[in-house]
């Protein structure tokens, strides 16, 4: 039986999140877009999922978390990014955006063929997965906004100096013991340069070799 039907743009829209631009209000030394943006958190919140399960005695679906993640910022591929300032200026203007982003969620779901916007709502609608997941998800946000940070400010570039502390602040004071673990066996090997990572796997690898 077939299952051909008309032709949907709903992965020609996702495409095209590479060209939406992250930290809009902010100067960059190495600009950030939504796509790549997507594929880190869904890197890191795999990893937290790991850890927590791994140390923590948790039980979550790691893979369904990654998944989710890869579509957290789908629906700005309508939307655009509006900068954190902006979209927490005022609650009024808080739920305004929300019911923005829930306006095109529901517009790209409905760009779907029907026997499939069911497996994509959960995905794309946060509300609908478990709170575990909303929460590493959250995390990893933050973390990935946190390695930006740590980029820039390794390029030279001080405006993301503030938000670099402010993040640092927020991730250091986490209630979930995963982003701490995080925090301390991962960031510090973001923040250096090539030579140094090189230099770190060398050491590493002689230690492997003496022991």
């Amino acid at each position: 039986m077939s299952h051909r039907g008309s032709s949907s743009q709903f992965y020609a829209y996702l495409s095209r999140l590479r060209w939406i631009k992250r930290w809009g209000l902010m100067r960059n030394a190495e600009p950030e877009n939504v796509m790549e943006h997507s594929w880190e958190v869904a890197v890191i919140a795999h990893a937290l999922a790991l850890i927590r399960n791994q140390f923590f005695m948790g039980r979550v679906d790691a893979n369904a978390i990654a998944t989710a993640a890869l579509f957290h910022d789908a629906s700005e591929v309508l939307t655009g990014d509006l900068p954190t300032p902006i979209k927490y200026f005022s609650s009024s203007l808080t739920t305004a955006y929300r019911q923005i982003e829930a306006i095109a969620r529901d517009e790209l779901i409905g760009l779907l063929p029907n026997p499939l916007q069911a497996g994509y709502q959960a995905l794309l609608n946060d509300e609908q997965q478990p709170e575990s997941h909303q929460e590493i998800i959250k995390a990893a946000d933050n973390l990935s906004a946190y390695l930006k940070c740590l980029s820039e400010l390794r390029a030279g570039n001080l405006e993301f100096s503030i938000t670099a502390r402010e993040l640092e602040q927020k991730l250091n004071d986490s209630a979930f013991p995963e982003v701490s673990y995080f925090m301390q066996n991962f960031v510090p090997a973001c923040a250096l340069p090539l030579d140094g990572i090189l230099k770190s796997l060398s050491k590493e690898m002689d230690s492997v070799r003496h022991t």
